[in-house]
């Protein structure tokens, strides 16, 4: 069952769910490029750029002819956002960083904005300060500007964020919560990321079977998110209860993702208060101790931090891990030389190997939006003032003027600076976060489950609907008898 797709994105004819529903998106802080802190993955507490989508139509009751991409040819360009193109859209993007590199097109939401797709490009607009991060420089029509940003993130008072802040406001909230991501405190929280990590693989390991992303890589961030932010273990599942309808997008119920906003919008303002009242050592406490120091940081400030921590930062590193875990079963090899390499009790290999899965198909596929304050020139087109632009980093870490062979996975490579973690003052403050769990993972996986395989054939899997994120609904695995913890089973990196 290991004959994946050239790419780890293909699914052959499955009606995967199109990138065609978002209507939204926003930023995150796992490695979600756009400067937040997080459980892994873009930019954010991991990366930054985040994954939000307000998709509550189900995409795949549309007609399937139109869903249907074609086959870009030399003057033809690539229809974008079908079903098509959600499942492996990577030729597309070579089209366009060929032949429109900073190419204008209209959203599936009606949102008219800038897709950047060549690595140089893409690294200017990140830490262009001519482009903003609030939408309020948005020049499109107020309807256009409700189809961006987190669904339900306005309507519940959580916009302070800083996926959608410039400086000088952006300097001084990320200055408050990057205590939290040092790579010191990062280290001291690695004990319990494995005790995590152990304890959901223990709680499918005698099945022989599980789904990845339902049973380990959707639970694992939000667990170890709540403990960083200091949310009661008896709360947690409540938390991952909205946590699951607003990565569902198009398959809760009508209204569920906003309902959920407001849900963990109140429980945020109520744990403030206790926390205020009885802190702790986590993330919220510091929050209102530096507060109570002159720091100024609103309730407001303080709930939509913690709220952008969680659902930015959490989606970002279950993609990493179902995308990374994907693409190792696609290839064997690769899979087979980490397998030894940790069983030798080496980490190099896994340390370029994260960065590699992150660079070759990671949870981030386009940062989250920026807008031209002024009038620009980018990749030799001109952005006029008020447009949004949105870099997208799937295609600037597969550009061939910056990485050799790079639709190869090499687990190896080492020149491999991919910006799957966002670059300029947005950077991911997470980074540190989602290496920890994105390594702590894979190793743990490989070496508990040596056989573990793909139940399905490859063209069964379906992506998730949306703009920003690129994730797999589903990862149904087989494997043989595991084996039980052992001590010192995952070499540290940090």
């Amino acid at each position: 069952m290991n004959d994946c797709p050239a790419h780890p994105s293909a699914g052959g004819d499955s009606p995967a769910r199109p990138a065609a529903d978002a209507a939204s998106a926003g930023g995150s802080p796992g490695p979600a490029p756009d400067g937040t802190g997080g459980t892994g993955g873009t930019g954010g507490t991991g990366g930054s750029a985040s994954g939000h989508r307000a998709a509550e139509a189900d995409p795949e009751a549309a007609d399937p002819g139109a869903a249907l991409g074609t086959d870009p040819g030399a003057d033809a360009a690539p229809a974008l956002f079908t079903w098509e193109f959600a499942t492996d859209p990577y030729p597309a993007y070579a089209w366009l960083r060929t032949h429109s590199p900073v190419h204008r097109t209209t959203l599936p939401s009606g949102v008219e904005a800038w897709l950047v797709t060549r690595y140089e490009d893409a690294r200017q607009a990140l830490a262009d300060a001519r482009l903003s991060k609030d939408p309020a420089h948005h020049a499109g029509p107020s309807d256009a500007k409700g189809k961006t940003g987190i669904p339900g993130e306005r309507k519940a008072e959580l916009t302070t964020h800083l996926l959608n802040i410039d400086p000088p406001d952006h300097t001084r909230l990320r200055r408050l919560v990057s205590k939290a991501f040092t790579p010191r405190r990062v280290a001291a929280f690695a004990p319990r990321v494995q005790e995590l990590t152990d304890r959901l693989i223990d709680g499918f390991a005698d099945r022989g079977q599980a789904d990845l992303i339902h049973d380990f890589a959707f639970p694992l961030p939000i667990y170890a998110i709540c403990d960083l932010l200091g949310v009661p273990e008896e709360d947690q599942d409540d938390f991952r209860d909205w946590a699951g309808m607003m990565i569902r997008h198009g398959g809760g119920p009508r209204g569920g993702v906003a309902r959920s906003v407001k849900k963990m919008r109140g429980y945020l303002a109520e744990l403030i208060h206790r926390k205020r009242e009885n802190p702790g050592d986590d993330l919220i406490s510091d929050l209102i101790r530096a507060s109570d120091h002159g720091e100024h940081l609103t309730e407001n400030e303080a709930a939509a931090m913690a709220f952008i921590l969680l659902f930015a930062g959490f989606e970002t590193t279950v993609n990493l891990i179902g995308n990374g875990v994907y693409a190792l079963l696609c290839h064997p090899e690769q899979r087979e030389r980490l397998q030894r390499s940790l069983a030798a009790g080496e980490s190099g290999l896994l340390a370029t190997g994260i960065e590699e899965l992150l660079r070759y198909d990671g949870p981030v596929e386009l940062a989250t939006w920026r807008y031209a304050t002024v009038p620009l020139t980018l990749g030799g087109e001109e952005i006029g003032a008020g447009d949004p632009v949105l870099v997208v980093l799937a295609a600037a870490d597969r550009d061939p003027e910056r990485f050799p062979d790079p639709d190869r996975l090499d687990l190896a490579r080492s020149d491999n600076q991919h910006l799957g973690y966002g670059h300029g003052i947005h950077y991911c403050l997470g980074a540190p976060l989602a290496r920890l769990e994105g390594q702590t993972a894979l190793a743990t996986l490989l070496g508990r489950l040596p056989d573990l395989r793909l139940a399905v054939e490859p063209g069964e899997l379906r992506r998730r609907g949306g703009l920003i994120m690129r994730g797999l609904r589903a990862l149904p695995v087989e494997f043989g008898p595991g084996r039980p913890p052992a001590e010192g089973d995952t070499p540290s990196t940090l």
